[in-house]
């Protein structure tokens, strides 16, 4: 038996795969009916389960049950409860076997006919047709009659001394039968298929076979097919395994059952496991009906735009085919499976090149304002969780604010990634779908190309080859869960918050010049963002860039490092999202260890990409220690000194370094994409800070030359560093009230009152930089900065309180992005949302307004 099998959860594993059970791949709540016929293909699972009576029941807890009962599972049963619960097993399972007896007979229905017509002169099949279609089924059928009309009234007449091991040990030691019939299994399969193809009376015959309902039931009969109904012995021998469990667990060890149950579940599971051996013994391959091969070489979830809205796909990339599934809902304890949506074989796909794809009209980002409000959501449920923990609150409290939880992460996944990764197959149909990072589309793209290299021909596949391959992908998929942190188990690293300081040095292993730059991509709430961008270093095989940054992290695990050659061609423009493509030259991804992060010293470290090798070090802040504003020793400066001091000695109403890099910003980096967000260069930003400070003349000079994002973090750095945030230690509080009233004419009042109130530099400097981020925002179409992406980045910078301040705030990593900063954005948000505002026409305004703040 694989190992890997041997301590399962008492659900399948598929039953949590999702996180949330009521969605689908949409997002859409829906009912969880099982499909017709929808169970997976001949991958037997051998994981223990409860039966669907009991698993209800045991949701709450998650304990593994072991596949071979030790000495007696766990404390003595007690005889009362243990018998009803034996009895509740039972009834079960009898229930479910009348209804698999009802689907043998009416597979075995058609034999008979079939058989008769076979020796006529227009036979409908052969007679080694029909023995290959129907191998075993009589046998099969009869040994479960049998054990059915045993079993039935030993439940039906119940007391304590019943006896039935002996039935489950007979009804094991008959495995062999199971064992022929799945041989058999594939060739059935494919004989139906081809027989189907080939005579409509057959096909007629095998799409709609009548299943007579079980007595209790409404219903007179179900239709099905007869490929779904081939399948139904192979799931049995599972079911019957994981009832064997069942009943060992609620069977006390002295009961003369127990012997039997006990003999009975290691035949069933030495059978199990020598199935799955014979089938794949690697896991990993997967035989179509005509003897191919195929490996599963990748697989992920991905965001398809279908139908003009985003769908959550499961992608797999097989040797010679990619498949595009979503999960079926099933009901709890039935095989799981997944339907396939589409396929490409990977000689008809191509990648469109960016002039040659069709722009992508209903492709709209979602609004910025809304993806934050899902972030809010989700560190609030985080933080509710954490306090639920730590008060030892109730499981299904926690259990509930989980739900909430992915409810809120699977939004942001579904609607958060915007690059698009265009695939096209060559007889006509293309697709589309939606990544959130590049590295990601550059995975998916080299993992197919590669693949492509080999000699690969054109084909397609059957209905049954597709529903063979389709119920592989569940055994074989490499990626169980949607990326989202609810699906963690609750030990996992929370990942760090805070702010790493990364200087990329550079690179080595380029065959020829070209011009070249890093970004760098950390992960937050389940997905990657681009944080910092090198500068281009021009026609080199060895660039040197030597350039620090600083990049805020949100509970991020990996860092990962792209370099690129930069293209200056403006025909190579994707019509998708009007962004020239450079081509990716390597990327690699490290894993950010707190141990090696979170030290006083730089930790030097290698990534090495295709023959490329990028050189960079990295040190770590925490979050807490980073909020800090520490005042200046030297009042000379600007950095660290008091507004009012600086425009006083400069006699200015707006501080030159303000007024400098805003109108530096304005000139050439209103378009830029990213601005304010992307990350400047460290080593620049301390080189213009040290010129302001000193008050150099050469400042003009340098500002023209300096890259823009330097000049936007300097920007950024000042306010950062004022030893008082520019809306003051004393109106925060009364501004972190302000904007949780609910009244708009009265947070209007309250919002504009408190303008008031602030001294003249800050206001003045204050309205100086809303009027500037407005304009700003006004490009979002080329610079993809949003009001609401603006305030997220200078909300903390703007009030975040001084540290004298801020101690009673402040409490875990968490707490203070759920809380502080998420009121700090809305803030800003608030002021920037609003029409302009003038500071005669606010100091004149003489409403009545409250004066306590």
């Amino acid at each position: 038996m694989r190992q890997s099998s041997l301590r399962r959860s008492p659900f399948p594993e598929s039953y949590f795969s999702y996180g949330a059970d009521d969605y689908d791949g949409e997002g859409n709540e829906e009912q969880k009916v099982p499909p017709e016929g929808s169970e997976t293909m001949p991958y037997i699972d051998e994981s223990p389960t409860m039966s669907p009576q009991l698993s209800a029941r045991s949701q709450g807890g998650g304990d593994g049950i072991l596949p071979t009962p030790p000495e007696g599972l766990g404390p003595a049963v007690e005889a009362g409860k243990g018998l009803e619960m034996r009895k509740l097993v039972l009834s079960g399972f009898l229930a479910s076997e009348e209804i698999y007896i009802n689907q043998l007979e009416a597979l075995l229905l058609p034999m008979k006919p079939l058989k008769a017509t076979a020796t006529t002169s227009q036979p409908v099949l052969t007679i080694q047709q029909i023995e290959t279609i129907f191998y075993k089924i009589q046998d099969i059928y009869e040994i479960h009659k049998e054990f059915y009309d045993n079993l039935c009234p030993k439940v039906q007449q119940w007391d304590s001394q019943v006896t039935l091991g002996h039935l489950f040990q007979k009804l094991a030691s008959q495995l062999g039968v199971y064992k022929a019939f799945v041989d058999n299994y594939k060739i059935a399969l494919e004989t139906a298929e081809k027989c189907s193809q080939s005579n409509n009376q057959f096909q007629k015959i095998s799409e709609e076979l009548k299943v007579k309902a079980p007595k209790d039931s409404k219903d007179s009969h179900t239709s099905i097919t007869m490929e779904a109904l081939l399948y139904k012995p192979i799931d049995r021998v599972t079911r019957s395994t994981l009832v064997l469990h069942d009943l060992l667990k609620h069977t006390p060890v002295d009961h003369p059952d127990y012997p039997l149950l006990q003999d009975a579940l290691r035949i069933s599971q030495n059978f199990l496991s020598s199935i799955n051996e014979d089938i794949d013994p690697r896991r990993t391959a997967v035989t179509t009906p005509k003897g191919e091969t195929r490996q599963l070489v990748k697989d992920g979830f991905l965001v398809e735009m279908a139908e003009s809205s985003r769908k959550l796909r499961h992608v797999f990339l097989f040797t010679d085919v990619l498949l595009c599934a979503k999960l079926k809902k099933t009901s709890v304890g039935k095989h799981q499976q997944y339907d396939c949506k589409w396929y490409i074989p990977l000689a008809d796909l191509v990648f469109p090149s960016p002039e040659e794809s069709e722009p992508s009209p209903q492709v709209h980002p979602f609004p910025d304002h809304e993806l934050e409000d899902m972030k809010m959501k989700i560190s609030a449920l985080k933080s509710e969780i954490q306090k639920e923990r730590a008060n030892k609150g109730q499981s299904r409290a926690i259990e509930r604010l989980k739900k909430k939880m992915f409810e809120n992460e699977f939004l942001l996944l579904l609607n958060s990634p915007t690059i698009p990764f265009r695939i096209h197959n060559r007889n006509g149909k293309s697709y589309l779908f939606l990544l959130s990072s590049d590295y990601e589309r550059s995975e998916w793209r080299e993992a197919i190309q590669k693949l492509q290299k080999k000699d690969l021909q054109a084909f397609v596949l059957s209905s049954v080859e597709l529903q063979v391959l389709t119920g592989s992908c569940f055994k074989l998929r490499t990626v169980h869960n949607i990326p989202v942190t609810s699906n963690k188990d609750d030990d996992e690293a929370p990942g760090l918050y805070g702010f790493l300081h990364v200087i990329v040095h550079s690179a080595k292993g380029f065959k020829q010049s070209a011009n070249l730059y890093c970004t760098l991509e950390v992960d937050s709430f389940g997905y990657f963002v681009s944080k910092a961008k090198t500068r281009v270093f021009r026609d080199t095989t060895e660039p040197q860039w030597n350039e620090e940054f600083e990049i805020e992290l949100e509970g991020s695990q990996s860092l990962r490092i792209l370099c690129y050659e930069k293209c200056y061609d403006k025909t190579k423009v994707n019509k998708d999202n009007n962004e020239i493509v450079d081509k990716i030259m390597g990327k690699g991804q490290i894993q950010l260890d707190p141990q090696t992060v979170q030290t006083k010293n730089w930790h030097m470290d290698v990534i090495e990409m295709n023959g490329i090798k990028v050189e960079f070090s990295m040190k770590f802040t925490s979050r807490d220690m980073s909020l800090k504003r520490t005042p200046s020793k030297k009042q000379t400066g600007v950095f660290g000194v008091k507004i009012s001091v600086v425009t006083k000695r400069e006699r200015s109403k707006v501080p030159y370094i303000v007024r400098q890099c805003v109108e530096e910003v304005e000139k050439r980096g209103i378009e830029e994409i990213g601005i304010y967000r992307i990350s400047g260069v460290a080593t620049d930003i301390q080189a213009l800070k040290a010129v302001f400070d000193a008050n150099n003349k050469d400042v003009l000079v340098m500002l023209s030359d300096m890259d823009i994002n330097a000049i936007a973090g300097t920007l950024k750095l000042y306010f950062r560093e004022l030893p008082e945030p520019l809306l003051t230690d004393r109106l925060y509080p009364a501004f972190m009230e302000g904007i949780a009233l609910s009244d708009p004419a009265a947070k209007e009042n309250c919002m504009m009152h408190l303008l008031r109130t602030l001294p003249d530099p800050n206001l003045i400097t204050f309205l100086f930089l809303l009027e500037h981020l407005k304009r700003v925002a006004e490009k979002e179409p080329i610079n993809k900065m949003s009001l609401h992406n603006l305030a997220t980045v200078f909300g903390p910078t703007l009030l975040r309180p001084s540290e004298v301040e801020s101690k009673g705030h402040l409490t875990s990593a968490s707490d203070i992005w759920s809380h502080d900063v998420m009121a700090q954005v809305q803030v800003l948000l608030y002021y920037l949302q609003h029409p302009p505002i003038s500071f005669a026409e606010l100091k004149r305004n003489t409403l009545y307004f409250s004066t306590d703040v």
